[in-house]
């Protein structure tokens, strides 16, 4: 791009092509322009976004910052990235830059956009489905990471930007699921169908089962985490996969000793008993496993229940009969959105106390983690209960950690809040509840003492989270 100066004041801007041939192409331009685009072209020059590190496991924070703005200068920052059915998710916050010229996320409050205040990881925590009532989960965690691409807009009118707005920086990150050297085995036992996630090295490591709600289906991106951390963690599926049933009609706990068994008897799985890592519908069954399987030292339940709801148990001899869900009690958002808060029955009822599982027999430790926002269980409700029948019993092995604000789905902390999703055996989206901000805080924390307790519980070769 060269210019030159014409008749009256008024500039050439000129393109030079490689293979034009002498041949140029420009238009004629006023002096504003030009005094405007020379003084703005070096100041654009010097804007950097710096994101570290550029590759990171999906648990890790990063460090953004912004830098080479002019002072109490107005930023947009927009995070985006496309999963793997090629679905996008977006979000953004507005910044200020300070005295220096500078943004740092650690330090500098979002005054608007997908939210508010000092959150260093928002733009992640926020990320948000272009096409509503999708729910972002890494399905192959092996081959490939997240990449989500980072933008920086030098715009005060960030609500009436347009698509062929160019950011005035730019930068791509990787955030993988899986850490280098860790081994995914798939595992087909005489019935139990799941993948095994081994930490490089040759153990013996503490073993694992992790398992899902009434998703169905194989979801390991948890699992995976957890070998990265140091566990050889089994993602167990029990239902809608494979040659599995297509329905959960049964739980039989057998199947789940098996699976338990299979870690137990693995070369590299260390220890006397395994662990359970379980949510929703999930978190029920490690319930009743923490109860009548001796192989289970260390379980931990995420919104879960304290009661076979909807579909029996069956173990050996023993049969539970379920609370039957209350589909008539059923209700609509005027989003029209599904709240199954009320469709479970009453725990306290006298006629569902044959439902209910007796956890004071549970010889392993307990770690129950609620979310107090939780639309789609009431799930502190049932973790209180659990805790007044182990006081009751004279039983100090179960633990509560209970978060305000937070609601159903409880993750790691690289999965963005989720408050309503679709569900492949629901007609319409389902509400899971909570706030952004106090849900991330929960994922954080809840993160960091589920793995103090599975090491302490376990037992573990590294060193445990502080």
């Amino acid at each position: 791009l060269r210019y030159h100066r014409g008749d009256v004041g008024w500039w050439r801007l000129v393109w030079w092509g490689e293979k034009a041939s002498g041949v140029s192409l420009g238009m004629w331009v006023g002096p504003c322009f030009v005094s405007a685009w020379l003084s703005a072209a070096p100041a654009l020059a010097m804007i950097r976004l710096t994101v570290t590190p550029k590759i990171s496991l999906v648990d890790e924070p990063l460090k953004i910052q912004v830098s080479g703005l002019p002072p109490s200068q107005l930023v947009n920052l927009q995070a985006s990235l496309t999963d793997e059915k090629g679905l996008l998710f977006c979000s953004q916050a507005l910044y200020w830059s300070d005295e220096a010229g500078e943004v740092d996320l650690e330090r500098a409050a979002a005054t608007g956009g997908d939210y508010v205040g000092v959150q260093p990881m928002g733009l992640f925590q926020c990320l948000k489905p272009e096409k509503l009532f999708h729910r972002l989960m890494k399905r192959d965690v092996m081959q490939s990471p997240f990449r989500v691409r980072l933008d920086l807009f030098d715009s005060y009118h960030p609500m009436f930007s347009s698509p062929r707005d160019q950011p005035a920086a730019s930068q791509t990150v990787e955030r993988w699921y899986v850490a280098p050297g860790v081994q995914r085995v798939q595992i087909r036992g005489s019935r139990v169908r799941g993948a095994l996630f081994l930490p490089p090295g040759e153990g013996p490591f503490p073993g694992l089962i992790d398992m899902f709600g009434l998703v169905g289906g194989l979801t390991e991106f948890r699992a995976s985490l957890l070998a990265s951390r140091g566990f050889a963690a089994l993602a167990l599926a029990y239902f809608a996969y494979e040659d599995l049933p297509s329905f959960l009609d049964e739980v039989d706990l057998e199947y789940f000793e098996e699976a338990a068994n299979i870690l137990l008897e693995h070369p590299k799985v260390g220890g006397a008993g395994v662990g359970v890592v379980a949510i929703c519908k999930g978190a029920e069954i490690a319930l009743a496993m923490a109860t009548f399987l001796p192989q289970i030292t260390a379980t931990v339940c995420i919104n879960g229940t304290n009661a076979i709801h909807g579909t029996a148990l069956r173990y050996r001899d023993l049969h539970i009969s379920p609370i039957p869900y209350k589909f008539e009690c059923v209700r609509f958002t005027p989003l029209g959105l599904l709240s199954f808060f009320s469709v479970m029955g009453d725990t306290r009822a006298e006629a569902n106390q044959g439902s209910i599982i007796p956890v004071e027999k549970a010889q392993g430790q307990l770690l129950l983690v609620v979310g107090e926002s939780d639309q789609n269980y009431n799930s502190k409700a049932y973790a209180e209960e659990v805790m007044e029948r182990m006081r009751r019993h004279g039983r100090k092995n179960s633990t509560l950690l209970s978060y305000p604000g937070a609601g159903h789905l409880i993750e790691p902390p690289g999965s963005p809040f989720c408050p309503c999703s679709r569900n492949p055996f629901v007609v319409l989206p389902l509400m899971w509840g909570g706030e952004a901000q106090p849900h991330a805080a929960a994922q954080e924390h809840s993160w960091r003492e589920i793995q103090k307790f599975l090491c302490q519980h376990l037992g573990h070769v590294g060193s445990c989270p502080a």
